[in-house]
């Protein structure tokens, strides 16, 4: 709220100037006809700054508590570039190709389906059986793809169970609707999970064919919130853009991507999955599957998993050139207070910050307005930081682009990308 009322004040300050003809500070006459004002805005600017430092070290106080039960509070504290010490360890031999938009994700994942052999297993926030995954003729549609494949292997669908309180989406009911038209008159099966009650939900996004290939990354199969296929040329389309990223994954890290999904799965349905074997070598990329698990809710994981967090923290920290964030959301203050202390403290002359933000989040979008406004000041004027969003162009057309995809890149030295927004 403080960092918000902040961002306000300034944009009104610079307005006044622009109405004067001058970009600089005002003269003293100016000034004297602002001084009312301006002394106004800084005390409420004060007021409002100590508010909103009381809400942020009352979260993060939370926070930290409820992984010192748990026996995570090591990942708040992680300051190195390493691997994290989650369930999942490192594993060598991997080969990753990055998907850049859905016009380059989804065909991708339509073919690798489409060559299954043995079984698909998919995990999403929500599904919308009706979305094209191709823009041909005739597409290949969501649906029509999984029924025809639930022939011959197994086709398991899992989704999240849905909001509690109708007046969020997507709600219970229309999950309900949503696995129904995907397993009515075919052999596919949908499940909802509702394990983790009431306070979170499953927002991942997976696809495993056959234990041999993965997708993961933030692009849902579903029209919920926008159409996901654009192109990474962004062209105005008379509607709201979209970007996304996802990987396609293949060799040892893929059973640590199917063996989640099993745990998942057992916890919807009780039904215990083979349990996944390693693949082979298939590349010489050495990655890890990190996620977030919140304590007691499988049994199999019942201090949780948060290693996503310990991943973030630990990279971020240990930046010593930039950072680049892209999210649909920028609400965490452990992760706003590191940026922070990195701009304030830079640990090279040329060190920089860029995140890529959408233009006007779904959700929340003060918060993050409020946090970029933090940023901008511990920056102190310089050029450090950059906050930034993508419009699609056409002619005179100007379209926003909603930006969804969720990557971190810390001095070329690492690189994450997965289905987890900074809101934690």
């Amino acid at each position: 709220f403080s960092r918000l009322l902040e961002l306000v004040f300034r944009r009104r300050r610079d307005e006044r100037l622009a109405t004067t003809g001058r970009t600089d500070r005002p003269a003293d006459s100016v000034a004297a006809k602002l001084k009312a004002p301006r002394f106004l805005e800084s005390a409420t600017v004060k007021i409002g700054h100590a508010f909103g430092e009381r809400i942020d070290d009352a979260v993060r106080s939370r926070h930290r508590g409820r992984l010192r039960r748990v026996g995570w509070e090591h990942a708040l504290d992680a300051s190195e570039l390493k691997f994290a010490e989650g369930a999942f360890p490192a594993r060598k031999g991997n080969a990753l190709e990055l998907l850049v938009d859905g016009s380059e994700a989804l065909p991708a994942i339509a073919a690798e389906i489409a060559k299954a052999e043995s079984y698909v297993h998919l995990a999403g926030w929500f599904f919308s059986p009706e979305l094209h995954l191709s823009r041909e003729d005739e597409p290949v549609v969501v649906r029509n793809l999984l029924a025809e494949l639930a022939e011959r292997v197994d086709v398991r669908v899992l989704s999240w169970k849905g909001a509690p309180i109708p007046v969020f989406k997507p709600s219970q009911r229309e999950v309900r609707e949503m696995l129904e038209a995907l397993s009515h008159h075919t052999k596919i099966q949908a499940h909802a999970d509702g394990c983790t009650g009431i306070t979170h939900c499953h927002h991942e996004k997976l696809v495993v064919v056959d234990g041999r290939v993965a997708f993961v990354g933030g692009i849902d199969l579903t029209l919920d919130g926008g159409d996901p296929w654009d192109t990474p040329s962004h062209v105005a389309r008379g509607g709201i853009g979209w970007h996304d990223a996802a990987v396609r994954l293949e060799g040892p890290a893929v059973a640590d991507v199917e063996q989640h999904f099993r745990t998942r799965w057992h916890g919807a349905t009780r039904e215990i999955l083979p349990r996944p074997a390693a693949s082979e070598a298939e590349g010489d990329v050495e990655a890890q599957i990190v996620r977030t698990v919140p304590a007691r809710t499988y049994r199999a994981l019942r201090n949780g998993d948060y290693s996503i967090l310990e991943s973030y923290m630990g990279a971020l920290r240990s930046a010593e050139r930039f950072i680049y964030l892209e999210s649909q959301f920028l609400w965490s203050p452990e992760i706003v207070t590191i940026l922070a202390d990195k701009l304030e403290r830079p640990p090279s002359d040329d060190f920089r910050v860029l995140v890529l933000l959408p233009a006007r989040a779904n959700d929340g979008a003060d918060i993050s307005r409020g946090q970029v406004a933090a940023l901008i000041h511990a920056a102190d004027e310089t050029t450090r930081f950059l906050a930034c969003t993508i419009y699609a162009r056409e002619r005179n057309l100007r379209d926003p682009v909603y930006v969804h995809s969720k990557i971190g890149i810390v001095d070329d030295r690492w690189f994450t990308i997965g289905s987890a927004n900074l809101n934690a």
